[in-house]
């Protein structure tokens, strides 16, 4: 199998995805805008061949550039992880006749409007949504929808330029942060807990899934610079008050016709129980959480979705066995870190439960934590008990300080 793998040396995790492809038996065709010796040599090990083009944003050019070094060679996939390459891996599948996600499907995936639309038909509970152009549009849609509201691009991921807005104040205040973001999503705000829904699907029919907890909610973290964010990997996905929100993804996969690949959604449940989706990308988590599903299950979470695709079937067995924190620091200050304190302390404590520490060591410049969740490093730790992982993961987040100066 001709499997072509569009920037294969990044995001991070990118070259764990080729490795899962190649050893599934693919054959692995990158293309990027990278040189080929940039490449993470993980890369370099798992791909057949390397075509690098100018820029992926020109699809013709791609397109053109494809022809001349596929020689008459059939691809038998276009494989996309990474949010801003979804509509190129749709439009390559168009052109060359390959299966999975096609243009029009694709667009239900990056566009917000478009996705709640197809959701609204099948019967998803979705947020009360307008999609504008305009300023009068904004003040339009608030006085339909009413206070609080969400504002966020249609075409955005993760939390970039998203604001809660309580008021007509707020709201004007907050129009001129968006003026470089050409469609807008005016939402219902839905006050509940947050959770994902990643899946690894075969053939429409999801062969494993993986819920997680945001702690507190994105909109909340990303605006309070003092939090220390929490995703947590749960290990009981049996529990009652989930079960809504597992149906509710296996109904977005099919409303929307997913075929084969990994899905990332989030979604909420309110304080009476009930649930409302949120969104979904055809692609896997960012900011690590692949890995947190590796820990929570000991298993090649990559080769599995390698299977997926090359083999049309996952082989690998999974069992959760534990719950997955993953707490991120951000340092108080500014310029370049200085210290940490209550990292050998904390170590000492739960030092057998913590399985990846990526914390920035003093003399590193820190991070805009607006920029990326990941900020200046996290600590990763698992342990088969919810409450004991909880307890774990607030030491991390009130305990470990960074600073910078």
């Amino acid at each position: 199998m001709n499997v072509l793998l569009i920037s294969p040396g990044y995001p991070a995790d990118m070259p764990e995805f080729a490795r899962g492809l190649a050893e599934s038996g693919a054959r692995v065709i990158g293309i990027g805008d990278q040189g080929a010796a940039m490449l993470p040599e993980l890369v370099r090990r798992s791909l057949s061949d390397y075509i690098q083009v100018r820029s992926l944003w020109d699809s013709e050019a791609v397109i053109g550039e494809l022809r001349g070094r596929l020689r008459g060679k059939n691809l038998d996939r276009v494989e996309c992880l990474w949010e801003p390459g979804i509509m190129l891996a749709a439009e390559l599948r168009q052109h060359f006749g390959v299966p999975g996600l096609s243009v029009d499907q694709a667009k239900c995936f990056r566009d917000k409007e478009a996705m709640k639309l197809a959701l609204d038909v099948a019967g998803v509970r979705t947020p009360r949504h307008v999609a504008t152009n305009s300023v009068a549009g904004c003040w339009e849609a608030a006085e339909a929808i009413g206070f609080p509201l969400i504002l966020k691009p249609i075409a955005g991921a993760g939390s970039a330029d998203t604001y809660r807005v309580n008021n007509s104040e707020e709201l004007r205040s907050v129009l001129p942060l968006l003026r470089h973001v050409q469609t807008v999503s005016v939402e219902e705000f839905v006050d509940g807990e947050e959770f994902t829904f990643d899946t690894i699907t075969v053939n429409g029919k999801i062969a494993y899934y993986n819920i997680a907890w945001y702690r507190p909610r994105p909109l909340i973290a990303r605006s309070n610079e003092w939090i220390s964010p929490q995703v947590i990997a749960l290990r009981n996905v049996d529990q009652p008050d989930l079960a809504e929100g597992i149906k509710m993804g296996h109904d977005v996969i099919r409303a929307l016709n997913f075929d084969t690949g990994f899905t990332h959604m989030e979604w909420y449940r309110k304080s009476n129980g009930e649930v409302v989706f949120g969104e979904i990308g055809a692609r896997p988590p960012g900011a690590h959480q692949v890995d947190q599903m590796k820990f929570a299950c000991d298993f090649d979470v990559f080769a599995a979705w390698g299977q997926a695709v090359a083999k049309g079937r996952v082989d690998i067995p999974f069992e959760r066995r534990y719950n997955v924190a993953l707490i991120f620091k951000r340092a108080r200050g500014v310029g370049r870190i200085t210290r940490i304190d209550g990292v050998d302390e904390l170590q000492k404590r739960f030092g057998q439960h913590v399985v990846w520490n990526t914390l920035l060591p003093p003399g590193s410049r820190r991070r805009d934590w607006r920029q990326t969740l990941v900020s200046d490093g996290f600590v990763m730790l698992r342990h088969p008990d919810l409450q004991k992982t909880l307890e774990m993961a607030d030491a991390v987040g009130s305990e470990l300080h960074m600073y910078a100066e």
